[in-house]
């Protein structure tokens, strides 16, 4: 049985060069087990990172290869998809003329979520929220928001039968 890990990145802008990585939420499934984990402020770090990913067998993301991959190695000199192999499931989607960002998936695939009033913009705000003035509930919210993105490629992945 494959150890899967799934990850989604907040961060502070679009650009490498610009934005920092706010939170790392990593989802990991081993059967029917599933463990999700954050990394943020103190917690984030290329060793925590490498330990939370050791012994997956497969990463997906959504996008992952043209943002979460290249943020992470550029943020943290961890080059992810070479130690286990990375499943870009948008372009999974692409196959199955599903287009758009993760939300508008969920939308086509009737793939719940809790949290519709928080985007990639929104995550950007509650986080200064939380590092300007110390809203712990911006952070919450935050932390939520990540959540869902990383359960939610668990639901992607199976509706789209990926192994």
């Amino acid at each position: 049985m494959k150890r899967r890990a799934y990850l989604d990145i907040e961060t502070t802008g679009l650009s490498v060069q610009a934005g920092d990585i706010t939170v790392v939420g990593i989802c990991l499934e081993h059967g029917k087990k599933v463990e999700c984990i954050q990394l943020f402020e103190e917690t984030l770090t290329p060793k925590n990172l490498k330990k939370t990913m050791k012994g997956s067998e497969a990463l997906y993301t959504y996008n992952g290869a043209r943002f979460d991959l290249p943020f992470i190695r550029a943020r943290l000199g961890l080059k992810l998809d070479t130690h286990c192999p990375h499943i870009d499931l948008m372009h999974h989607c692409w196959k199955n003329n599903l287009y758009g960002g993760l939300k508008s998936v969920e939308r086509q695939l009737k793939i719940a979520r809790n949290i519709e009033d928080v985007d990639g913009y929104m995550a950007v705000i509650l986080w200064n929220r939380y590092k300007n003035c110390g809203d712990k509930k911006a952070l919450s919210k935050l932390l939520e928001y990540n959540k869902e993105d990383v359960l939610n490629l668990i639901h992607l992945r199976n509706k789209l039968s990926v192994l």
